[in-house]
């Protein structure tokens, strides 16, 4: 290559993108928020591989349906011939898992996954190619509680996120038997109409006719609103099982809309479907979609297992986490460390471990190209990084084994008239953690919590 031809810039895949710093408090409070919510209802993680067997797809998802046809990632495996696929979604995975490790065998179990999702299609606000899950699955109950538990759980999650205009809708789409009987009179129905039925429902009309009442299209509503509802071919079993559900929500106070157009593409899904739907991110209005899918295990090979689950897409509940007034980027740190020479820098380092073992952030001055940078340089960035206190290591200080400790905030947090004090170099910390804890500044996490997020 020739000296003064640069080199070609590599860019990220399109709809892959980099989560930046800047962000990734956001999402670091949802995360830490999701899993404390579904741990206290005692669901336990489950982390998956992100590549898996074509065929687990194919089957859970169905050969024929976009997802398979047009929108998976999938590759020959060129070391051994493999077909392999990065997962679209996270319940088959999941399902997968259970059977292999036989996990059901001593009891129901509560399974929690969260991690990255992939589907080769248009990329828009708050869809991606790699885009972001978090999903909870119920294995082995077969009553209407848990699935009735599963959406409290996610009004709980919209609570402590502080997310107001999330509004539920519940359907039963009852066992397959009565879904057959309903689509001999559906697709009969829609034949009659069939003037009006547009590409994409013409073609859905002998593979997937449910889909159809799912439409988007103004031009279809009316006839769609008109025709046979799945609620009304339920039998005794499907329709106390969706009584049950109702009955919980209500006396637990959970507004709900009944839409008995809500149904679900996969034939594995039965009885309890439900979405979280919101009218702040335009069209794209579900933020959170579930049912139960008792078939799906027996379909996979393993003993006939009730189940029911729920997936969001983290990237729009970031949107609307957004919305809702972005929470404060936190501190960087609670300490930022000064010093000018290298005497004083060894000592830094060495208070710096200290200061850490007691539990705070710590950020040192680290130097750069244009060598450590004067003090009123360092102190710039200890103000920039939100620290409540600079230490100070000077010549001075190392000569007399302290350290001076600077306020970088005012009793109120913001940048008053700060007091600074000459500290003997032992008692650092412990006057650091004084000033910390003494203030009543609740924000400072001088213990070991912080050590489990």
């Amino acid at each position: 290559m020739s000296e003064n031809k640069k080199a070609e810039k590599i860019t990220a895949v399109k709809g892959m993108n980099d989560i930046l710093p800047q962000d990734s408090h956001l999402w670091q409070l949802f995360e830490n928020t999701a899993q404390s919510v579904v741990q206290s209802y005692g669901f336990q993680q489950i982390r998956t591989p992100i590549v898996e067997d074509t065929a687990l797809f194919k089957r859970a998802i169905g050969a024929v349906t976009d997802i398979v046809e047009k929108e998976m990632y999938s590759f020959t495996d060129s070391m051994n011939g493999d077909e392999l696929t990065l997962r679209p979604e996270g319940t088959a995975g999941a399902v997968r898992a259970v059977i292999e490790h036989n996990l059901v065998y001593e009891g129901p179990k509560r399974l929690w996954y969260t991690g990255p999702m992939f589907r080769h299609e248009r990329p828009q606000r708050g869809r991606y190619r790699q885009f972001y899950q978090f999903g909870c699955e119920a294995v082995g109950f077969t009553g209407p509680d848990v699935d009735a538990e599963m959406i409290m759980l996610c009004r709980r999650l919209w609570d402590d996120l502080g997310l107001e205009n999330i509004r539920l809708e519940l359907n039963s789409i009852g066992d397959a038997d009565e879904r057959a009987r309903h689509r001999v009179d559906l697709i009969a129905y829609l034949e009659q109409h069939e003037a009006l039925l547009d590409a994409e429902a013409k073609r859905r009309l002998h593979s997937n006719p449910l889909r159809i009442l799912d439409t988007k299209n103004p031009a279809m509503q009316e006839m769609v609103n008109a025709a046979p509802k799945l609620l009304d071919y339920l039998g005794e079993a499907s329709l106390a099982h969706f009584d049950g559900v109702r009955k919980i929500l209500d006396h637990n106070n959970i507004p709900y809309v009944i839409n008995p157009r809500l149904v679900r593409g996969l034939d594995y899904y039965n009885r309890t479907v439900f979405e979280w739907v919101t009218d702040a991110l335009g069209s794209q209005g579900t933020v959170c979609a579930g049912g139960r899918y008792d078939p799906l295990i027996a379909s996979f090979g393993g003993k006939p297992t009730p189940a029911v689950g729920f997936a969001m897409g983290i990237e729009r509940l970031l949107e609307l986490m957004k919305e809702a007034g972005e929470p404060q980027q936190p501190n960087l740190c609670d300490v930022y460390l000064v010093h000018q020479g290298e005497a004083a820098q060894l000592q830094a380092f060495v208070l710096g471990e200290r200061l850490r073992d007691a539990g705070l952030d710590v950020i040192m001055h680290g130097s750069t190209a244009s060598g450590a940078g004067s003090f009123k340089t360092q102190m710039k960035k200890a103000d920039g990084s939100g620290a409540s206190f600079a230490v100070i290591i000077g010549e001075d200080e190392v000569a007399n084994h302290t350290a001076s400790v600077k306020a970088m905030r005012g009793a109120d947090g913001d940048a008053g008239q700060p007091q600074q004090a000459t500290v003997p170099f032992d008692d650092v910390v412990d006057y650091v953690v004084d000033q910390i804890t003494g203030s009543g500044d609740h924000h400072h996490h001088v213990h070991d919590e912080h050590c489990n997020h």
